[in-house]
C-alpha cells in the first residue's frame, strides 16, 4: 500500500463503539490502541472446553464500563493461546478467538485476545494488527464511525441544563 493509497482510507477516531455480532455484543466503547499491537475484549469467568474434539472457550463479558449488572455470556472457537504483554510490561497467556467486529458500516473478521480489563478504562482494545490498512486514526477525534454514547449529567451540570430548559 503506498501513501497515496492511504489518502482514499475512512478515519477512525481515538475511541469508537463498535459491536461483536457473533458474541451477541451490539455495543461496547473501544479505544483504538495503535500501540498495542493485538486487540483484548474484557472478559471474566474464561472456561475452556471441548465440543466434538474441537477447543472452546466460554466467557463473560460487561460490555458496559458503568454497568456491572449487564453481562453477556458467550463462546467460541479457541483459535490460539498467546502470551502477550499487558500494559504494565508483564507477560501473560491469554486466549485467543477470531470474531467479527463492526464499526460504523464496516465489518471485517479480527483475532481477540480475552482478558480481565476491569481496572483499565476501555472494555476493549482495537489493536494496529485490526486497523491495519482500513482505517486512518485521527487522535483528536472521537467517534468518527459511531455515534458519541449519551452520557447521563450528573450534579451541577445536572442543575444547570435544567435551569436553562426552564429559561427558555
Amino acid at each position: 500500500m503506498t501513501s497515496s493509497d492511504s489518502l482514499h482510507l475512512p478515519m477512525i477516531g481515538w475511541r469508537e463503539k463498535v459491536a461483536l455480532p457473533e458474541l451477541d455484543i451490539a455495543n461496547v466503547k473501544a479505544k483504538i490502541d495503535t500501540g498495542a499491537r493485538s486487540s483484548a475484549l474484557h472478559a471474566f469467568d474464561i472456561e475452556f472446553f471441548k465440543r466434538d474434539g474441537v477447543d472452546f472457550v466460554r466467557f463473560k463479558v460487561h460490555p458496559s464500563q458503568r454497568n456491572q449488572k449487564k453481562i453477556v455470556a458467550a463462546e467460541a472457537k479457541l483459535f490460539d493461546s498467546r502470551e502477550v504483554r499487558n500494559s504494565g510490561g508483564q507477560a501473560e497467556r491469554r486466549p485467543v478467538i477470531q470474531t467479527t467486529v463492526v464499526v460504523g458500516v464496516h465489518q471485517w473478521p479480527i483475532e481477540l485476545t480475552l482478558t480481565n480489563r476491569d481496572e483499565m478504562g476501555f472494555r476493549m482494545l482495537l489493536g494496529r494488527q485490526a486497523i491495519r490498512r482500513r482505517f486512518l486514526v485521527d487522535s483528536g477525534q472521537s467517534y468518527l464511525q459511531s455515534s458519541k454514547p449519551k452520557t447521563k449529567l450528573k450534579g451541577r451540570k445536572k442543575k444547570a441544563q435544567k435551569r436553562k430548559e426552564t429559561q427558555t
